[in-house]
Parts: structure tokens; C-alpha cells; sequence
């Protein structure tokens, strides 16, 4: 039993660590300035769903401790959801209904990124388009960017050391190579 909680202590402790470095990407600047993600709340629900949907696909696919730890790192996501719900003035008796919504979108875009990720390029910008641009239109160079950095951060999460991974330690694909239209015999998808 004492084996037991240590280490359930170690996967909450890594779902905690890797929520935060999730939240420090999905907060870059460029995704907004450059990248024409909107800079409301709902365009950063959008950019942490996208993170946190791509790290739990990583961590699921771990033997033993993956699966659990995923859950945690799902349950601390939305307790944070709840608590900033609350701290906008959203009241008591409707934080419940909203953070409902809020998984349930969620769950539609993990599986949409999912699917995307698994298909053609043409699926992920639609799904990408769907969930991150919304109503907006977006330039075309802007999805396409979005869509390789998604795909490029996939399999850079894929290639990490997941005990890197629970200490927070992620890489993403560097955001530079992808903040503007790419030119004439450059490569839209640069690797490192």
C-alpha cells in the first residue's frame, strides 16, 4: 500500500510538471502575434487543449505508468480550468456547466488532432482550422505553419525520454521556423 502511493506521489508530481511546461508553450507569443491565434480566453483554451492534447497522446502511449499519469495530468488541467473560472467572476453555480463544456470540446479536438495526425495533411489544417481559427480566417501560410509545427512537436514528444518527460523536460519543434510565409525554395517544415 505505502508502494502504492509513492507512486501515484510520482505521477501526480509528473502530470504537475508537465501541465506547466504545456501552459509555458501554449502561452508563446508567437501563436498570437504571428500565427493569428486569437488572444482571448477561448483562443487560449484552444492552444492548451492542442499542447495538452498532444503530450497525453505521448504519455498514453507509455507501458504501466502512462495511462495514469495522463489521467492526472487531464484531472489538474481542469481543476485549473475550474479555478480560473472562478477567479473571472464566472458564479459558483455555473462553473460545473462550464467546465463540462469545456471537456467535452476538449475530448472533440483530441480526437479531431488525433485523426489528423494519423491521416493527411489536409485533415490536421481542417481540424486545426476548425478549433483554433474558429471564425476567423486565417492566412493560408498560417494554418499550414500551425499544422507542421503540430505534426513536428509530435514526433519530437514521440523521440523523448519519458522520464525527461516527467520531469517536466519537453521539447517542442522551435517556433521560429514557422512564423512566416515560406519563401521560394524554402522548406515549410523545418527540422532540426
Amino acid at each position: 500500500m505505502v508502494f502504492g502511493f509513492f507512486k501515484r506521489r510520482q505521477r501526480e508530481q509528473a502530470a504537475y510538471a508537465l501541465y506547466g511546461a504545456l501552459v509555458a508553450q501554449s502561452r508563446q507569443p508567437e501563436f498570437y502575434l504571428h500565427l493569428g491565434i486569437a488572444d482571448t480566453v477561448d483562443g487560449r483554451f484552444d492552444m492548451i487543449a492542442l499542447h495538452a492534447a498532444l503530450v497525453i497522446r505521448r504519455v498514453q502511449g507509455q507501458p504501466d505508468d502512462g495511462p495514469p499519469t495522463a489521467q492526472f495530468l487531464f484531472d489538474i488541467m481542469f481543476a485549473d480550468m475550474d479555478r480560473n473560472l472562478r477567479e473571472m467572476g464566472v458564479g459558483d453555480l455555473s462553473v460545473g456547466k462550464h467546465v463540462k463544456r469545456m471537456a467535452k470540446a476538449y475530448y472533440g479536438r483530441a480526437a479531431a488532432y488525433e485523426e489528423g495526425l494519423q491521416g493527411d495533411e489536409e485533415t490536421l489544417i481542417a481540424a486545426l482550422t476548425r478549433n483554433l481559427y474558429r471564425k476567423s480566417e486565417p492566412e493560408p501560410w498560417q494554418v499550414a505553419a500551425i499544422a507542421a509545427y503540430v505534426r513536428r512537436s509530435a514526433e519530437l514528444l514521440a523521440q523523448q525520454d519519458y522520464q525527461a518527460l516527467g520531469q517536466g523536460t519537453m521539447t517542442f519543434a522551435p517556433l521560429a521556423g514557422f512564423l512566416a510565409p515560406p519563401a521560394a525554395g524554402r522548406p515549410s517544415d523545418p527540422q532540426e
